[in-house]
């Protein structure tokens, strides 16, 4: 019996499975929409894309640098036990591997990739992976940097992951200066890397508030209008300081007092070169996905109910 790409639609929709593999079970029941969604059963297909609907907000934020090119990447699952597995792991960092060698433009590009040491894509490796950990997984996203020193870390699990992307002269090893930046970075989260990346309305914005909180201010109210500009933009280093990650407090000061591109500045000048900082990236697990607030005693029921039918 033939089958119409209308088939392959209506098969999709009633199986929310991806339209290749609805396509592929049209071919091997030739064409009858009642097999194609026993074989895609059969296959564990349907059954992973029916857990592809629930949220996953855990997982990790995963660096690291392949072949020179740095990497980082965001996996969600639905629980912190299943991200913690050896098969969820492995399959993060050959993710990351895949970003690296093949350098997918997005995400759904990245779906598409063969994944390494194996002639299936990655969609149909996270398919059996979904199957066999039993929970939804979610790629959310990733990045690269090909050019320059790369450095990753990876804090407390996987709940941060930093790349860090150097400039480095002189032939020196900057592993360290990176490893220490990246930590800066997921410690203190600035929201700038440098005082001259802030956007020009963002600092009029802090003007704004600076020279409000004078004309709340009894001792200050009185003060003209200029006097009061003066003192705001005198207080704009300390928002800077706060905010900007070069000009920020140095956490290390076991290793260098001041700021953090004083510190770069004087490790690369022991080690006899220069280390400039380019960009950096860093993900928070789960930041931003919305976690279902589940019902506990509902769950407990409904699944006693299902185990009496």
């Amino acid at each position: 019996m033939a089958f119409t790409a209308q088939d392959v639609k209506k098969l999709r929709e009633m199986t929310n499975v991806g339209m290749m593999d609805c396509k592929k079970a049209l071919q091997a029941t030739d064409g009858d929409m009642d097999k194609a969604v026993d074989w895609l059963r059969e296959k564990g297909l349907a059954k992973a894309a029916k857990k592809a609907d629930r949220v996953a907000a855990e997982g990790v934020a995963y660096a690291t640098v392949v072949d020179g090119v740095g990497v980082i990447i965001e996996v969600n699952s639905e629980t912190d036990f299943a991200a913690k597995t050896d098969a969820f792991m492995d399959l993060v960092k050959n993710l990351a591997v895949v970003v690296a060698k093949q350098n997918p433009a997005d995400v759904e590009a990245l779906k598409a990739c063969t994944y390494p040491n194996s002639e299936l894509t990655v969609t149909e490796i996270m398919q059996e992976k979904v199957m066999s950990i039993g929970e939804n997984m979610q790629i959310r996203r990733f990045a690269r940097f090909p050019e320059n020193t790369s450095v990753a870390y990876v804090h407390a699990g996987g709940t941060h992951g930093v790349l860090v992307n150097l400039a480095v002269e002189g032939g020196i090893d900057a592993t360290e200066i990176g490893k220490n930046i990246a930590m800066q970075i997921a410690a203190m989260n600035p929201k700038y890397w440098d005082k001259s990346l802030v956007p020009q309305a963002d600092v009029d914005h802090e003007l704004q508030g600076q020279v409000a909180l004078m004309d709340n201010d009894p001792k200050m109210a009185s003060k003209p209008a200029q006097v009061k500009e003066k003192i705001a933009a005198g207080k704009m280093n300390a928002f800077f300081k706060d905010n900007c990650l070069l000009q920020q407090e140095f956490v290390r000061s076991d290793l260098f007092q001041g700021s953090v591109e004083g510190y770069i500045a004087d490790a690369a000048k022991k080690l006899g070169g220069k280390v400039t900082f380019v960009d950096a990236i860093h993900y928070v697990k789960g930041e931003g996905i919305e976690k279902k607030a589940d019902d506990f005693a509902a769950e407990v029921a409904a699944q006693i109910a299902g185990a009496s039918k």
